[in-house]
């Protein structure tokens, strides 16, 4: 039997199908349950438009005063450093930031710190190392927005700083030059996810439409669109959320993304055998997103960003070769300490949140085994590690445990820390704090958690009978591309199927095929993946219920409607 709890969405209002008569009642179920509930929300969603769905950036309440500054320096040859983070996302910001700079003619360098010896955002460190260099405005990407200390040391320099960023407001914003970041409560931009990359997206629209008023390098009109790869990359890798702005990004990166000139992202791709005219969300997140990742998370993210900017042919398929064998020790590694961390852990007794301790495990990959920890027993983790003299530790959760608001209120024990709702990163004062800190988020997650019922649940957006699953309907789902966040694959539950026929396959019979009938004669076909062990548990006549999603399936040039099974509940 499943384990998760299956979670119907409540049937469209009538009031609300009465407004789309000309919508298919699936399609209108689907649309309204992603929040698309409006005309201006349809023609948005399913027909994204560049020119009409992407907002000003000025609309940023310190847009103007940001480009100026930018502009000024460009213009006076002032020493400019970008600041970046070292994920994908990081990358990929760093990357529009620079090109867009470089474009207009700047003295422009980037800083990207190392994870394990410089951590996460500004550092004291790189701060005199940029005075020593002469820099006169650093610009953040992706960070920034919780480095208080850090700032003041820059504005003691004499360095300006305009922070990017799209991480959570800290209870004491820095006293920056100018601070672009839509999830500061007071900010005006209307739409709130951008990720890290999308914020520098914005930047560099501004300075493309204001930097006809300086001295500086002219840009042909919609050069910056060209810098939407990027942006699809990072909107896609760092999670964030696929409706709104974010889809309409994400919808024209993927088609710059097919034909991009970036010899690198062409390598990267060749080397994983993918298609380049038929990139989708697929292969940024489970191909191009783990290299990129696994430069930072192992080594440095230089080499990630510098695939992304290369013009060396030569360059490319070295920097590819090297993530290539970087992600596969990231895969080997995590395996490695995700065990340790389970052992640490011990028997799962229903605890709110799980908290794993080691020694060191590396930083870059603690992270990744919270979220596997999450996955599996679906509760808010943390994964610490004592390394490098340092205690350090990642967080993953769940949606009713906000893990950064819960980091806010146990800040007096973080030397520093950062983060979204359901992923965070922090560092520890020292052992006696430890302690305390663990103390404190676990009575967090424990009175918060209290009385609600958290067990793992699997949202299905319908009901369906299996004869309304067919082509049309199929040509309808295909306007809901890309996936992601908030826009994720249609899921539908169709109830008594009736087993014909029952057969495992693949390697070791870790798959299944169920040839299944349900209200016509009609024989459907379907494949479990990783569901082989329900093959003693089924036989031919049995009922079952069934989650799924619907695939196409293609050999020898024949294309047949799949069923994809989600998750399967017998009679």
């Amino acid at each position: 039997m499943s384990e998760m709890n299956w979670q119907v969405a409540a049937a469209v209002p009538k009031e609300f199908s009465d407004k789309f008569p000309e919508i298919n009642p699936i399609v209108l179920q689907l649309l309204y349950n992603r929040g698309i509930k409006t005309q201006e929300a349809v023609d948005e969603f399913l027909n994204p438009d560049y020119g009409a769905d992407i907002h000003s950036p000025f609309l940023f309440r310190d847009m103007e005063k940001a480009v100026t500054r930018i502009l000024q320096a460009v213009e006076e040859k002032e020493k400019i450093v970008v600041y970046g983070d070292y994920d994908a996302d990081g990358v990929s910001s760093s990357a529009v930031m620079v090109e867009t700079l470089a474009k207009l003619g700047a003295d422009v360098d980037v800083y990207i710190p190392y994870r394990e010896t410089e951590g996460y955002g500004l550092n004291k460190e790189a701060v005199l190392e940029l005075s020593k260099r002469g820099v006169s405005l650093v610009i953040t990407v992706d960070c920034g927005i919780s480095n208080v200390e850090e700032v003041r040391l820059l504005n003691e320099n004499h360095i300006d700083i305009i922070i990017t960023d799209h991480h959570h407001e800290p209870p004491t914003l820095p006293e920056a030059f100018a601070i672009i970041n839509p999830n500061v409560a007071a900010e005006t931009y209307p739409f709130r996810s951008l990720a890290g990359v999308g914020v520098a997206f914005k930047v560099a629209q501004g300075l493309v439409l204001r930097h006809k008023n300086f001295k500086v390098t002219p840009i042909p009109e919609g050069w910056e669109k060209w810098l939407l790869d990027l942006v699809a990359i990072g909107t896609i890798a760092d999670l964030q959320l696929l409706l709104g702005e974010n889809r309409t990004l994400v919808n024209y990166g993927l088609v710059v993304l097919r034909k991009t000139n970036r010899l690198g992202l062409r390598e990267l791709l060749k080397s994983t055998n993918a298609d380049l005219a038929s990139v989708d969300e697929q292969v940024i997140g489970w191909q191009i997103s783990p290299r990129l990742n696994a430069a930072g998370r192992l080594n440095h993210a230089s080499s990630a960003y510098q695939l992304l900017i290369t013009q060396s042919p030569e360059e490319a398929l070295k920097l590819t070769q090297e993530l290539n064998q970087t992600n596969q020790e990231r895969q080997q590694l995590t395996e490695k300490v995700k065990t340790e961390a389970r052992e640490v852990l011990g028997q799962f007794n229903g605890e709110k949140i799980l908290i794993a301790v080691g020694k060191n495990w590396p930083t870059g990959v603690v992270g990744l085994v919270a979220g596997r920890i999450t996955d599996q027993w679906h509760r808010p983790a943390l994964v610490i590690s004592h390394y490098n003299g340092e205690i350090i530790g990642s967080g993953r959760s769940i949606a009713e445990f906000n893990i950064i608001e819960a980091l806010d209120e146990c800040r007096e024990y973080l030397a520093r820390y950062g983060g979204h709702a359901q992923a965070c990163g922090f560092t520890v004062k020292d052992e006696a704090n430890l302690k305390l800190f663990i103390e404190k988020i676990k009575t967090l997650a424990e009175t918060q958690l209290a009385g609600k019922d958290i067990a793992k649940s699997l949202f299905i957006d319908a009901q369906v009978e299996l004869e309304n699953v067919d082509w049309h309907l199929f040509e309808q789902l295909e306007k809901f591309f890309p996936h992601g966040v908030g826009n994720y694959k249609p899921r539908f539950v169709a109830h008594d199927l009736n087993i014909k026929e029952i057969q495992t396959v693949g390697k070791d019979g870790r798959h299944l095929r169920l040839m299944v009938q349900h209200k016509t004669q009609i024989i459907r076909k379907t494949i479990g993946f990783t569901f082989g062990e329900w093959r003693d548990k089924l036989k031919p006549g049995d009922k079952i219920d069934m989650v799924f999603e619907v695939d196409v399936n293609e050999w020898n040039g024949n294309r047949e409607l799949q069923l994809k099974i989600i998750d399967l509940k017998s009679k």
